[in-house]
């Protein structure tokens, strides 16, 4: 089975939209079966709803973030993960210094297109910067979708981003 883990913050903007995308993404491949997609956060405050713009958007693209729950990042989500993909530079340094046993699965979601980015956070921003937020993060996972697929399928990282 693939298994991904995507990874943000707070757990209520970026990496909830990114799990819903990609559930999304492969029940429309008919794939739901053979993928697990989770979200965490670095500094998740636990049981939060994702926020109320990002509620919207999902809802705008005819997906459901009502029943999400924040959640914060832990050593058991790392290890049961095929590939944690982060948001940000900073979110993959914390989770390889506080977990260095599951380094070798978290990349940039950026690094999925051969860059080396961050998707900013709009949290604090209007509805327009959710919506070009969710947008870059599903043309990333457009675009690098076979490489996450694989990835995801355990295997190995460094071979795969060599390919490029």
């Amino acid at each position: 089975m693939k298994s991904v883990l995507f990874v943000c913050t707070a757990n209520r903007c970026r990496s909830p939209m990114a799990a819903a995308l990609l559930k999304d993404r492969v029940a429309r491949r008919g794939q739901s079966d053979e993928w697990a997609i989770a979200s965490a956060g670095t500094w998740a405050a636990p049981n939060l709803p994702a926020t109320l713009l990002a509620q919207a958007e999902m809802t705008r693209r005819g997906l459901d973030l009502t029943a999400h729950r924040t959640r914060v990042v832990t050593a058991d989500m790392l290890k049961a993960a095929s590939l944690v993909l982060v948001m940000t530079r900073s979110h993959r340094e914390s989770l390889c210094v506080e977990f260095p046993e599951s380094a070798h699965k978290v990349m940039l979601l950026s690094e999925l297109i051969g860059q080396s980015f961050d998707v900013e956070d709009p949290v604090l921003g209007a509805a327009r910067d959710y919506e070009q937020c969710a947008e870059e993060i599903d043309q990333i996972m457009e675009k690098g979708f076979e490489k996450m697929a694989a990835l995801a399928d355990g295997r190995d990282k460094r071979r795969m981003l060599n390919e490029e």
